[in-house]
């Protein structure tokens, strides 16, 4: 390899988990980042090793990253485990990559330090300032309704992405990084610098440096989480409006660490938080303006009334320490308690006879009038079945009506996709139609907004409820109650119950047997049954 001794001996040997790959355009600049980051390492004294790791690029994996994510989360375990590392920076920042990585570095429990992509630069059409994601979809609902032409779409496909980095929304990128920083994994302010901004270049090699001091100090993830530090994640997602997905994932890392977090923590809360940050798909700015507004720290200090600063982080101090004085430079982007964007209840949990083991809804990002709506059922079996009859002239639909699609949970998807965001059938959006209550047992983007209840459990490949639902059955939705129900007699469930027969699996090899046969229901982080808990794993032999 070109080393001498004198190179390593004695010195901590850092892992670099590196997902950059062709195919990941929100990791495209890894590359470099990781070279800033071995120049830190190289200061302070340790030698880096950079490993590469799966990618999970969200714009490109099939049928989605959620599938895999518990994959890189063994992977990034495991290369820890097996080979010679004494600590790691884990380079992340895609929607699952986050929390995969986090979720193998918290079982490995060797001293880590999360360095994120962060999100891209603004995007733009025409004078008009456009969002990853949000804008998507925004646009491709009147495309569909027909005022748009191709041209344009394609002139806005071809300023919405400008620079590497992840989607500048608060999608489920941002919001994991962020939940990252507040559990005390990142650098402060590391979650909310632009990629391609020279900040992040500086922030690169400060990385590198404290990752060998906290090697020296045996600084590990069991010394930094605890209920009280999760308790901050979900205290600042909720003021972030953020991702739904935030959900599955800090209830998966939770219990990777031993702490029992369950999803009616996280409405508890929500009856306390209000949203504070004025982003999409909630609202006006994009990150690029969080970060110029003073970025998480700032709003963190905005927040402390209600967060437990006392908590430890990577740097050696504690939260309060890490963001004292921090100000806020645009309080239209970053509220304050007083005069907050939206009152609490930005993320609710819902259950009731059609979601008995809950469900999750962003109410913000939602129309109002719809937070307390009851339509009659208009039921897709598949993603297929909707594809071919969402658009057709016959569907016999209204603005009143509930969207459902099943079978698209953990099992059923397979891998719980960002199906859960049911188009508008063309006939209504023609009709000026832009958001109904859509209910599945699958996830949305972070980047997307409506009226979508989400990760309905159990699903209804295993049997729940959402199977039994039946064509114009009336579903009843009460955000405020945090109710959701079908007004369907207990005899009559009960009747279908007994008629209802499991779906084929779905693979007879392979990983996707290992997922389909050990996964996890939403409410339970879709981790897989083995991986959970704090059991120790023997250091390997070396003969």
């Amino acid at each position: 390899m070109g080393y001498s001794r004198a190179d390593y001996a004695g010195k901590p040997v850092i892992a670099l988990l590196n997902t950059w790959s062709d195919i990941n355009p929100c990791h495209q600049h890894f590359r470099v980042r990781a070279d800033e980051i071995k120049r830190g390492v190289w200061q302070a004294g340790g030698f880096p090793v950079e490993m590469p790791v799966m990618s999970l690029s969200e714009n490109f994996q099939k049928p989605t990253t959620m599938l895999y994510r518990n994959f890189l989360a063994m992977e990034a375990e495991e290369l820890l485990r097996s080979y010679p590392a004494d600590g790691a920076v884990l380079m992340g920042g895609c929607d699952k990559t986050t929390p995969a990585l986090m979720m193998g570095a918290i079982s490995m429990n060797l001293p880590v330090l999360f360095f994120p992509a962060g999100p891209m630069l603004r995007g733009d059409w025409r004078g008009t300032t456009l969002g990853s994601g949000s804008d998507a979809w925004k646009y491709w609902a009147e495309l569909r309704a027909g005022n748009l032409t191709q041209a344009e779409w394609l002139e806005i496909e071809n300023g919405i992405a400008r620079s590497p980095g992840t989607c500048m929304t608060m999608g489920t990128a941002s919001t994991m990084t962020g939940a990252a920083e507040v559990l005390g994994f990142c650098l402060p302010g590391a979650s909310s610098i632009p990629a391609v901004d020279s900040r992040a270049a500086q922030m690169a090699t400060l990385a590198g440096r404290r990752i060998v001091d906290m090697v020296w100090e045996d600084l590990k993830p069991s010394d930094i989480l605890s209920s009280k530090s999760f308790d901050n994640a979900i205290t600042t997602i909720l003021a972030l409006g953020g991702s739904t997905n935030a959900v599955v994932h800090l209830v998966a890392m939770a219990r990777r660490a031993g702490v029992d977090l369950g999803l009616d923590r996280f409405d508890e809360l929500s009856r306390r938080i209000p949203v504070l940050v004025n982003l999409r798909p909630s609202g006006k700015y994009l990150m690029e303006d969080f970060c110029y507004a003073g970025g998480l720290p700032a709003l963190l200090n905005v927040l402390g009334p209600f967060l437990r600063l006392e908590c430890m982080t990577v740097t050696g101090k504690s939260l309060g320490e890490n963001v004292a004085g921090r100000s806020v430079f645009n309080t239209d982007v970053i509220r304050t308690l007083d005069e907050p964007f939206s009152p609490p209840g930005g993320l609710v949990i819902l259950r009731g006879n059609l979601a008995p083991d809950g469900a999750v809804m962003k109410p913000v990002a939602a129309d109002p009038r719809l937070l307390r709506h009851a339509g009659p059922a208009v039921v897709f079996d598949n993603y297929e079945d909707m594809a071919a009859r969402i658009d057709s002239p016959d569907l016999d639909v209204t603005a009143d009506s509930v969207l459902v699609l099943r079978n698209a949970g953990p099992r059923g998807g397979p891998g719980m996709p960002e199906w859960g965001q049911l188009p508008i059938p063309r006939k209504l959006l023609e009709k000026g139609v832009r958001d109904m209550v859509r209910i599945s047992d699958a996830r949305m983007s972070g980047t997307s907004y409506g009226a979508c209840i989400l990760h309905v459990a159990p699903e209804s490949f295993v049997g729940g409820p959402l199977g039994l639902l039946e064509e114009g059955d009336i579903v009843e939705l009460d955000v405020g109650a945090r109710r959701l129900d079908m007004r369907v007699p207990e005899a009559e469930l009960s009747t279908r119950r007994a008629a209802w027969r499991a779906p084929n699996g779905i693979y007879p090899r392979g990983y996707g047997r290992l997922f389909s046969e050990h996964i996890r229901q939403a409410n339970e982080g879709c981790d897989f049954d083995f991986l959970e808990g704090t059991a120790l794993v023997p250091e390997p032999e070396i003969h």
